[in-house]
């Protein structure tokens, strides 16, 4: 497969996991290749989200061991929020669904749901940066919860009440990571 092939594939991807498609998610098998736009997806997520928090580093004239160590614990705190969104998602999914789906059937569509994140970038705009990024993790709760409701088949109300348990713990350990990094 190309590179041009696999460059359209995962903005077809992005796009469709952007419009909240849930059709798409339904149809989201785990597979190799949907594995990895998934990881793509939740990397590019990190390093958009890194980026912004590194020019702001720059701005404020961070050492460079300090820049360095900052945007690792920054990327590393969105892909280990979404492995921890995850679990949360899959075990209370286990709990309401004796059948549910795997954990790592559940990494595919709640990585696609990742995609508002790869806007994290425009976080640098002034004055806009906080309402940006308020509006990047409602978007991101809400692809969640169209693909957990998708992929356990339950009710739109159970979905959302299942997401709604862990995306308060990721924002709230992202927020401690920033408070960190800037102290």
């Amino acid at each position: 497969m190309s590179d041009t092939h696999r460059q359209w594939n995962l903005w077809a991807t992005l796009r469709k996991a952007l419009t909240l498609d849930g059709d798409f998610y339904e149809n989201a098998r785990n597979t190799p290749k949907n594995q990895r736009i998934a990881r793509t997806i939740v990397i590019l997520a990190a390093v958009s989200h890194a980026l912004g928090s590194a020019i702001i580093l720059v701005i404020n004239r961070a050492t460079l061991p300090i820049l360095a160590l900052s945007l690792l614990i920054d990327g590393l705190s969105v892909v280990g929020g979404y492995y921890f969104w995850t679990l949360t998602i899959w075990k209370i999914g286990q709990w309401l669904k004796r059948d549910s789906l795997t954990y790592s059937d559940l990494l595919i569509p709640i990585g696609f749901a990742y995609a508002p994140q790869v806007l994290n970038f425009l976080t640098l705009i002034p004055l806009f940066g906080r309402p940006i990024e308020l509006l990047l993790a409602l978007w991101s709760l809400l692809a969640v919860i169209v693909a957990v409701r998708q992929g356990l088949d339950i009710k739109t109300r159970w979905a959302a009440l299942i997401c709604l348990v862990g995306w308060p713990l990721v924002h709230v350990a992202i927020g401690f990571v920033q408070v960190y990094k800037s102290s």
